[in-house]
């Protein structure tokens, strides 16, 4: 179970030790990220951020405020090859993240103006391992109508870790039999599924490649 003590105290990175240097990023790497997603920062606009995988039931940074929330734009695909967390390199899994066209129902998390730097430098620490996702600023929606900013992370294209098939067909046999120091990969899907659910969202194509899994176990 990922906790905040090992996001950090950096134990967390142990888990990504099989992903080769030249692709798993530095500390400075991250931390250069991060400030150039605050550089883009429009003026006045408060910092929340979309979550749309297990940020949603362990987000593990500290936030003032929570609100479900739809993203325009960007569907959930499970296109990223993973070696490390919950995958090896004999056996690869697929991690979730958001390539363009449809919409993603999700969870919005306000930060504190206060704390930006510590709870942001977590989530950095957290997503960017391997530069895998692309940090950006997009709109959401809010159940009152109301709209607002947030950081998304999107999928990098231009990574080697990339697949372009994400089908359920040719995931879910991945998802099924990959594991790794921070668990089962079937795991992440079935609690993916389960939280959206219980968040009262649909998504059918977590929902086909949950049930996918199950039938491959």
């Amino acid at each position: 179970m990922l906790t905040r003590d090992l996001l950090s105290t950096g134990a967390y990175l142990h888990a990504f030790d099989a992903v080769p240097d030249g692709i798993r990023w530095t500390a400075e790497q991250v931390r250069t990220s991060l400030c150039e997603t605050l550089t883009r920062r429009p003026k006045g606009t408060p910092i929340w951020l979309f979550a749309y995988g297990s940020l949603i039931w362990n987000p593990l940074f500290k936030f003032e405020a929570k609100e479900r929330a739809v993203l325009h734009g960007w569907h959930r695909s499970f296109c990223i090859r993973i070696i490390a967390g919950r995958g090896q390199h004999d056996k690869p899994g697929r991690m979730l993240a958001l390539e363009s066209g449809g919409r993603t129902e999700g969870v919005a998390f306000r930060l504190s103006e206060n704390e930006l730097a510590r709870e942001l430098g977590l989530v950095w620490t957290r997503e960017m391992v391997t530069g895998v996702y692309v940090p950006q600023w997009s709109e959401i929606s809010m159940p009152d109508g109301s709209s607002a900013l947030a950081i998304v992370f999107v999928m990098n294209h231009d990574h080697p870790f990339y697949e372009v098939d994400s089908s359920v067909s040719s995931v879910a046999p991945a998802i099924a039999v990959a594991s790794g120091k921070l668990g089962s990969n079937a795991d992440y899907v079935f609690r993916l599924d389960d939280s959206l659910r219980a968040c009262g969202f649909h998504d059918p194509y977590v929902a086909a490649v949950a049930t996918a899994v199950k039938e491959a176990l």
